[in-house]
């Protein structure tokens, strides 16, 4: 029988949610190194980065020392549409595994986006009105950013143009109708519509695209329209800061029963999920407050952390964004087209690079037939049928947790559950047709994106 002291499912009360976003950037002695302009490798500013972003998320994005912002009123009233999110004592897979482990879950699938991503798409589209934008444009991998993207765009009466990357639009046709029916325009990418989408199609015939390719489309698209501006579910600083939300509740929300977790682990694709769950605990660990161990887990398909230069690079496969310092695979690395859509960038957050080469985290990555052997194992136990990313961070707490059963530690693990898997149903099948494989990038496949990093003093 579960402990009486702690339910199964925590929920704050209104009272307890956030008021504020936490930056962890302002706890950080490293600072993640700053943006370049790809013309003059100087540092991006203020004036550099308007004809791209909304005015206040450029004020977000360079500001590594403020430790809070205010969540404005209207974004604090959407959210309470499906905020708090549930934090979930996993008892019946601690039972399975019979392990003395104690795992929790952050679960960010119960919205209709079905994912985290809402945290940070109301946020943006929230600064894009109140500029008094006509629309803004994006780039989506698995579907999850560019579901999330048009929902709050369709709340504020945005336009909302997004391209996503071309093999997810063919495996996942009813998440890009979700976001048709939210008022979005779709476009599989690379696609013929822009300058830099014709060039790649030109250079890789054929390709399944990348987010890198989509990253550049939507760039485009956004800076030769008027009244229009990109936005960006995942890497950048200031999505870290609005998805710091999830880790602010859990640990809100754990402080209440006293429990303190020893590993805690997040999927890894640009990093906004993993970024968002550890930046509070990270924070304690910054300050010396209290220690923690985290894991980030990637494809081995697409190993930005594990196999990925600490260089900077390009953002985008196009080649027009700015320049980051962060873990990466080069720009021109295209991942072989996995079921895990939304971790397939070729880089990774220069907030998580810096606290990753600062050795302050772990990572980790896994193949995915494994990562669908244990979302399998997770929907049968727990009864929640896993994205394929999210599924990534489960293989690795349920290896922790096999892990303590060896030892016999009773260690407290914590991992984020980022969404569902309902409209991934394609790559379910496969496995269990099993006809799933893995691909892994040979050293020679690696080698020719590190071939392309730009000359960076």
């Amino acid at each position: 029988m579960p402990n009486k002291e702690i339910p199964y499912k925590i929920y704050l009360e209104e009272s307890e949610l956030p008021k504020q976003w936490y930056n962890v950037r302002a706890d950080m002695k490293n600072k993640p190194a700053p943006l370049l302009n790809p013309e003059t490798l100087k540092p991006m500013t203020f004036e550099d980065l308007r004809p791209v972003f909304c005015d206040e998320l450029v004020r977000q994005e360079l500001d590594d020392t403020t430790a809070y912002f205010d969540i404005p009123e209207e974004i604090q009233n959407f959210y309470k549409m499906y905020r708090p999110s549930p934090l979930v004592r996993a008892y019946c897979l601690e039972k399975q595994l019979d392990t003395p482990a104690k795992i929790y879950y952050k679960f960010e699938g119960n919205n209709t986006s079905g994912s985290h991503k809402l945290n940070s798409a109301i946020a943006q589209a929230y600064y894009a009105k109140k500029q008094g934008l006509k629309g803004v444009t994006t780039e989506t991998g698995a579907g999850q950013w560019g579901t999330a993207l048009s929902m709050a765009c369709s709340y504020f009466g945005l336009d909302c143009n997004v391209y996503m990357v071309k093999c997810s639009y063919e495996q996942k046709p009813f998440r890009r109708e979700v976001m048709r029916t939210y008022g979005a325009t779709v476009t599989p990418s690379p696609s013929d519509t822009t300058k830099v989408g014709r060039k790649i199609l030109e250079e890789f015939p054929g390709t399944s695209g990348s987010l890198g390719c989509a990253i550049s489309e939507a760039v485009e698209a956004a800076t030769t329209r008027e009244g229009y501006r990109y936005v960006l579910g995942s890497v950048l600083s200031q999505v870290m800061l609005h998805q710091s939300i999830i880790g602010l509740e859990t640990k809100t929300a754990l402080d209440k029963y006293d429990v303190h977790p020893d590993i805690i682990i997040g999927c890894a694709g640009g990093g906004s999920n993993l970024g968002g769950l550890i930046s509070p605990f990270m924070g304690e660990k910054l300050r010396g407050e209290h220690d923690y161990r985290f894991i980030a887990v990637e494809p081995a398909s697409c190993p930005s952390f594990t196999r990925g230069k600490y260089a900077y690079d390009f953002c985008d496969t196009g080649m027009v964004c700015p320049l980051a310092k962060m873990y990466t695979l080069g720009s021109g690395f295209i991942p072989s087209a996995s079921h895990a859509g939304g971790l397939r960038y070729h880089g990774m957050s220069s907030i998580l690079s810096q606290l990753y080469d600062d050795k302050l985290m772990e990572a980790v990555s896994v193949e995915q037939t494994s990562v669908f052997k244990a979302a399998v194992q997770f929907a049968r136990i727990e009864g929640i049928l896993p994205a394929p990313e999210s599924s990534h961070a489960i293989r690795v707490a349920i290896d922790e947790a096999l892990k303590c059963k060896e030892t016999g530690e009773e260690k407290t693990i914590l991992f984020g559950l980022t969404g569902t898997g309902y409209f991934d149903l394609t790559a379910y099948q496969k496995y269990n047709d099993g006809i799933m494989t893995d691909y892994i990038p040979t050293d020679e496949d690696l080698e020719k994106g590190f071939a392309g990093l730009p000359k960076v003093e």
